[in-house]
């Protein structure tokens, strides 16, 4: 790890063939009326011309970005090379396709030494289209005001990458970011909660998160059919629970339930695609949090019952073949998030 530089604010920047969204990227950094900055390119493997990108940048703001390269590994492993080529007392993680508003860093730091007990500042993320017209504001939950992750990770990731600065203290005691092929921002992030991380709010407008026609990791697939990423749900899904249960998340809150029925909904999934072993981790976790008062508990029951007498992926098929009528989710709980259902 390299040394801390007090006041630097280090933005970590992964990139996979993304070439022109990249240059606007670093342009967002550039434009931070907060002028003590570094940014760190990563690319991922990218096979076009991004790595020609990343090294002019790095040409042409010597002394300021920096890049390097790796194996395609994805955004984790990505931004874990950034953070340890970070010198920052700060850090930004900041995906390609996406921009941040000139004062982000002067508003952040500004809350972060008013409330040294915090460890994460954030403020209000616009949704805009690839031609910057804002379609929504605020995004997500970034217009209210929280004071812990937790207990909303259990419903949503309900700020984007780059909306929140962190102090690299904070960072450092989450850890190295994990290897999940989706939803690893959202991994990370459960670890900050579970330390008790404080969250102070700026009142303000911090960045923009693009909606734009090329490809995300989180495009639109088939993803309840696929193998990978529903291995991949089930262990974020084991993430936050353990998360959430070392944040000290109350049994009476409604999140809980949330997520006993997003749980038993991803073991449904695993049940009919054959993953069995999946389906009882997720089961599970589903009677965990739902507890014993849980209005899912006796759904789960009954769903183990009929497993063993008819088969689990017959089970799971019967199950998938009737939610076409989706319920709402019940009074005691938040309404569900667009993010639940996909990675």
């Amino acid at each position: 790890m390299k040394p801390i530089v007090e006041q630097l604010v280090s933005t970590v920047i992964p990139v996979y063939n993304r070439p022109q969204l990249l240059a606007a990227a670093v342009q967002s950094v550039l434009a931070q009326t907060w002028r003590h900055l570094e940014i760190v390119i990563v690319d991922d493997g990218s096979t076009d011309d991004t790595p020609h990108v990343a090294e002019s940048l790095a040409r042409e703001h010597a002394g300021v970005v920096s890049w390097l390269r790796i194996d395609n590994a994805g955004p984790g492993p990505a931004r874990e090379a950034g953070r340890r080529q970070a010198r920052g007392e700060f850090l930004q993680y900041l995906d390609s396709d996406d921009r941040l508003l000139p004062s982000k860093f002067e508003l952040q730091v500004a809350a972060l030494r008013r409330r040294p007990e915090c460890g994460i500042a954030y403020g209000t993320t616009r949704l805009i289209d690839e031609h910057g017209s804002v379609l929504k504001s605020p995004f997500k939950w970034t217009g209210e005001v929280r004071t812990q992750l937790f207990p909303g990770l259990l419903v949503d990731r309900w700020w984007c990458t780059h909306t929140p600065l962190y102090r690299r203290s904070v960072c450092d005691a989450v850890g190295p970011w994990s290897d999940l092929r989706w939803s690893q921002d959202w991994e990370y992030d459960a670890r900050a909660a579970a330390l008790g991380t404080q969250l102070v709010r700026c009142d303000a407008e911090v960045s923009e998160h693009c909606h734009h026609s090329g490809e995300r990791q989180t495009s639109a697939a088939d993803w309840e059919r696929d193998p990978v990423r529903l291995r991949n749900r089930v262990q974020l899904l084991q993430a936050l629970w353990r998360c959430a249960e070392a944040a000290g998340v109350a049994d009476s809150a409604p999140e809980r339930q949330h997520f006993a029925r997003w749980a038993f909904s991803i073991a449904r999934r695993c049940a009919a695609a054959g993953l069995i072993e999946e389906m009882h981790v997720a089961l599970n976790l589903a009677q965990q949090s739902a507890g014993r008062a849980g209005r899912g508990a006796q759904g789960v029951r009954m769903f183990r019952w009929l497993s063993r007498s008819i088969g689990p992926v017959t089970t799971g098929r019967f199950a998938r073949s009737i939610e076409s009528l989706r319920r709402n989710p019940g009074p005691n709980t938040l309404p569900q998030s667009f993010s639940t259902n996909g990675p």
